[in-house]
């Protein structure tokens, strides 16, 4: 299978043309005519994944935040993403991106299905068209009322999360829930025009929380990684559903952060 096939389907799921003006996403390193046999999967381009990905023998590394952000002028090993790009394109792997167009097709309502979210809708609107409106965020009904410190504890258990920071009332009762997975502090007054009890996003600060609680929207901080890990076992299922002959597997990873 050519590396031009599986990009194919990598549109499909989630068209580059609904990335962000600043984002980087597609195809960054390598040819479209390589075939393909072996495919990782990761959140990060970690120098670990990396590392997985030549150890593995993979022909294609996927990841959803790109190595390649802002610009960059040489490559070299000197560099620690000149370094992790030299591996790739010396390993001969394909390394493909999916960031803010897989945060608006993908990401989300992936979320919003592991919380059993009903008559969910775009929190943030991207991109319309005679077809659809698209865009960051779902914002959604819980199936019943229940507690802030209730919910707190299914968002734990349906999403895997280890550890949450939450701002509000545990007493507090949801009944609407946003959320943003990664980093959505710039979606906090969307959350509210939309009526939400609760939002949840990553890497929160101090300052946030107690405004929106003064605004009495309550706040969960389920970290930047907690729910965009999501991508790798999503991604990992669609590949294998549509090219059952390619291996596609899961790189091996972690919270980037322990707390004591």
């Amino acid at each position: 299978m050519k590396c031009s096939t599986i990009i194919e389907e990598l549109e499909k799921i989630a068209p580059s043309y609904l990335a962000e003006k600043w984002d980087n996403v597609g195809l960054l390193a390598g040819h479209k005519e390589k075939e393909i046999k072996k495919i990782l999967l990761a959140l990060d381009p970690s120098k670990e994944v990396v590392e997985e990905a030549i150890s593995q023998k993979a022909d294609m590394l996927i990841t959803h935040h790109p190595l390649i952000f802002s610009g960059i002028k040489t490559v070299t090993r000197e560099h620690f993403i000149g370094r992790r790009l030299y591996d790739l394109i010396q390993n001969d792997i394909c390394y493909y991106a999916m960031h803010t167009n897989f945060d608006v097709m993908g990401m989300a309502d992936a979320v919003a299905d592991q919380l059993e979210l009903e008559k969910c809708k775009v929190l943030d609107i991207t991109y319309q068209d005679e077809i659809s409106e698209e865009g960051i965020g779902r914002v959604g009904e819980l199936s019943r009322t229940m507690s802030l410190e209730e919910f707190a504890h299914l968002l734990k258990e349906k999403c895997k999360i280890t550890g949450m920071r939450i701002f509000g009332d545990p007493q507090k009762l949801v009944d609407v829930v946003a959320l943003v997975p990664g980093s959505g502090k710039d979606y906090i007054s969307s959350a509210m025009k939309h009526g939400a009890d609760v939002f949840i996003t990553g890497d929160l600060g101090h300052h946030h929380g107690l405004d929106a609680m003064e605004q009495e929207l309550a706040l969960i901080d389920a970290g930047h990684y907690g729910l965009e890990k999501i991508f790798s076992s999503y991604m990992t299922e669609a590949l294998q559903r549509k090219f059952p002959e390619i291996t596609v597997k899961k790189a091996t990873e972690k919270s980037p952060f322990w707390v004591i």
